[in-house]
C-alpha cells in the first residue's frame, strides 16, 4: 500500500470561508475609497464591533452553556465610560479604557457571584434583572442625560489615534477582533477552557473530580463582561452618543441571535453571525418597512435546517467531502 497516495484532502471548508471573509473585511477600506461609499465602511465597523460582543458571548454560552440575557449591560459600560469621562474633558483613551476593563469586571465580579450560584431559567432572569437594573440606573442620570442619552465630546485617543476618525476605528477593530479570535482559541483549546466545556456537558460530574467550577465560570464570565466592554468603547466611538437603550435586553436578544446564527460554541461563529444579522437587516429595510416580519421566520429557518447555525451548514459541506474523499482514497489504497 503507498500511504503517500492517501493525502490529506486538504482545508475543511468552514476554515477556507472564514479565512475569506476576513480578507474580505481587511480589504472594505480600499474598497470604500475606491467605490466613492464612505458609508461602507461605518457599517462593516459596527459588524466588526458587534462581533467582538458576540464573541464575548459566546464564551459563557456557547461553550459555558450560560444563556445571559443581560450581556449588554456590559456593552453599555463601555459606552458609558467614553461618554461620560470624555463629558467631563478627559479624552485619554487609555484612562478610559482603564475605566472600562475595571467596571466591567468589578460588575461582572458581584452580578456573576449572585447568577452563577443559579442555573436555567433562573440564571436568565438574574441576568436580565441586573441589566435591566442599571438601564434604570442610567435613565435616571439627568446630569448624563439620561433617557436622552449622551453625546460624546470627543473621541478617545490612544497616543495621538482618534478612534472617532473612520478609518482609524475601522482597523483598530478589525485588529481587535482578529487579536480576540486568536484569544479565544487558545483559551478554549487550554486547560481552562477545557474545564469549561466539561462543565456544560456534566458540571456534577467535574465538581466530583475536584474542579472548583464554580470559580472557573466566574473566571470567563468576568473575562467576557470584559471583552464586551471594550466592543461598548469602541460602539461609543462609532456612534458618537452614549443611550440607555444600549443596555436593554433587546440588545442582549440580538447579541443571542447573532451567536445561534452563527453557530453557539464554535470559533467564527458569532463573526458570521453579526455579518449575516446585521447585513440581513440592512437589507431587508430597504426593501420594506415591515422587515422584522420577514427577518424573524428566516432566522428560525436557519437555526432549525442547523443546529450550528451558518458554520453548521459548513460543517455539513465538510462532512459531505469527507464522506465523498473517503471511498476514493480506500481504492487507491487497495494492495
Amino acid at each position: 500500500m503507498n500511504h503517500n497516495s492517501a493525502k490529506h484532502p486538504g482545508r475543511t471548508i468552514s476554515f477556507i470561508v472564514s479565512a475569506i471573509l476576513l480578507l474580505a473585511l481587511a480589504l472594505v477600506p480600499l474598497y470604500a475609497v475606491m467605490a466613492s461609499e464612505p458609508f461602507v465602511v461605518t457599517l462593516i465597523t459596527r459588524i466588526l464591533i458587534f462581533a467582538i460582543a458576540a464573541l464575548s458571548l459566546n464564551l459563557i454560552l456557547g461553550y459555558g452553556g450560560l444563556v445571559s440575557f443581560g450581556h449588554a449591560l456590559f456593552l453599555g459600560l463601555g459606552v458609558y465610560s467614553a461618554a461620560i469621562l470624555s463629558f467631563h474633558g478627559i479624552d485619554d483613551g487609555w484612562l478610559q479604557l482603564l475605566v472600562t476593563l475595571a467596571a466591567c469586571c468589578i460588575v461582572g465580579l458581584l452580578t456573576g457571584s449572585i447568577a452563577l450560584r443559579t442555573s436555567g431559567i433562573s440564571f436568565i432572569m438574574i441576568t436580565l434583572a441586573f441589566a435591566q437594573m442599571f438601564y434604570f440606573l442610567f435613565v435616571s442620570l439627568s446630569q448624563y442625560g439620561g433617557d436622552d442619552g449622551l453625546r460624546l465630546a470627543s473621541g478617545s485617543k490612544f497616543s495621538g489615534i482618534v478612534l472617532t476618525d473612520p478609518l482609524t476605528l475601522y482597523f483598530v477593530s478589525f485588529i481587535l477582533l482578529c487579536l480576540s479570535l486568536y484569544g479565544c482559541h487558545r483559551l478554549i483549546h487550554s486547560r481552562f477552557g477545557m474545564v469549561i466545556r466539561a462543565g456544560k456537558s456534566n458540571e456534577r460530574r467535574m465538581r466530583a473530580l475536584g474542579y472548583p467550577t464554580f470559580r472557573y465560570r466566574l473566571a470567563v464570565y468576568v473575562l467576557s463582561a470584559a471583552l464586551c466592554g471594550v466592543a461598548g468603547l469602541l460602539y461609543g466611538n462609532l456612534t458618537q452618543f452614549g443611550s440607555p437603550s444600549y443596555m436593554a435586553w433587546t440588545t442582549s436578544g440580538e447579541l443571542i441571535v447573532m451567536v445561534m446564527l452563527g453557530g453557539m460554541g464554535t470559533l467564527f461563529g458569532p463573526l458570521f453571525g453579526s455579518v449575516a444579522m446585521i447585513l440581513t437587516e440592512e437589507w431587508l429595510k430597504s426593501i420594506t418597512e415591515h422587515w422584522m416580519v420577514i427577518f424573524g421566520p428566516l432566522i428560525v429557518i436557519v437555526i432549525i435546517t442547523s443546529r450550528l447555525g451558518v458554520v453548521g451548514m459548513l460543517q455539513k459541506l465538510d462532512a459531505r467531502r469527507k464522506n465523498a474523499y473517503a471511498p476514493a482514497t480506500s481504492e487507491q489504497e487497495q494492495p
